[in-house]
This record gives C-alpha cells, structure tokens and sequence, in this order.
C-alpha cells in the first residue's frame, strides 16, 4: 500500500501534547498539483483532516494495551479502544473547524497534528456520515477529553 501526502501541517505546536488543542489554529500547505481540488471546500464550516502521525512509535509491549495518555486514573485498554499515536499504522484522523481558504492554504482550529505532519486527505463533514446520533462512549472517555479540545 502506498499513500502520497497531499500537503503537510504548519503549527505553532512542535512536539505533541496531549491536551490543549481546541484553541490551536493552524494552516494545511497542500502541494500546488492538489490546489484546484479545494474548490468548494470553502463553504463547510468543517472538515475532516487525515494524516501520518510520521513522529509517533509503535512499541506492542508497551502500546497494544495501556492507560490512555499513560494516566493512572484511566482503565487499561486496547489500542483499537483509544484514539493514541502510538499505533501499528499511526494514521490521525480529526473533525476540525475550517477557518478559511486560500489558494493552497488551509487554516484551521482544532487540529491535534504537529508541524510538520504529513496530510494524507481532506473530506467535507458531512453529518450523515460523520456523525452517529445513537452514540455512547465508556464513562473516562469524557474525564480523558475534559482538557483535549
């Protein structure tokens, strides 16, 4: 399998965290030969953003089943229950707020990808697929994500 960045992150946050996101405002560098295809983009007011977290690692001792964010107040669970970096494919996906366009720039709020992040994609949300109105998560999810976003 092979996937071809289309463009990469330009963030003011240089090393990953594992809260404080939701104020984080950054920008999408898509590569000139992807530029025509942000037609349109402009009029969501989000976007799902997909990319290679390029700087995480993958230990199965220590990653296949752990506390979230290494947390002793969080559960042990696997790594397919947990939305971590450190992951057998370390793919990130993230539903952001789209700021604006222009040209090959895409400035978002909400993106928990370092600089420098390789994109993979861009998608409109479209709530029909992207969001699940019969939803339920386990009780520490919302304790893990008070400080998140």
């Amino acid at each position: 399998m092979n996937c071809t960045p289309i463009g990469e992150v330009r963030s003011p946050v240089t090393e990953g965290v594992d809260c404080g996101w939701g104020s984080v405002v950054s920008e999408i560098l898509v590569d000139s030969e992807f530029a025509a295809g942000l037609s349109g983009l402009e009029a969501f007011s989000h976007i799902v953003v997909v990319f290679h977290m390029d700087r995480s690692s993958w230990a199965p001792d220590s990653d296949l089943v752990r506390r979230p964010q290494g947390r002793a107040d969080m559960p042990h669970v696997g790594i397919f229950a947990q939305r971590a970096k450190h992951r057998p494919n370390p793919i990130g996906i993230t539903c952001v707020r789209l700021l604006g366009v222009e040209g090959n720039v895409v400035r978002v709020r909400g993106l928990d990808a370092i600089d420098g992040t390789p994109v993979l994609d861009i998608k409109p949300y479209f709530p029909q697929y992207d969001a699940a109105p019969d939803h339920h998560t386990p009780e520490w999810v919302d304790r893990l994500m008070t400080d998140y976003f």
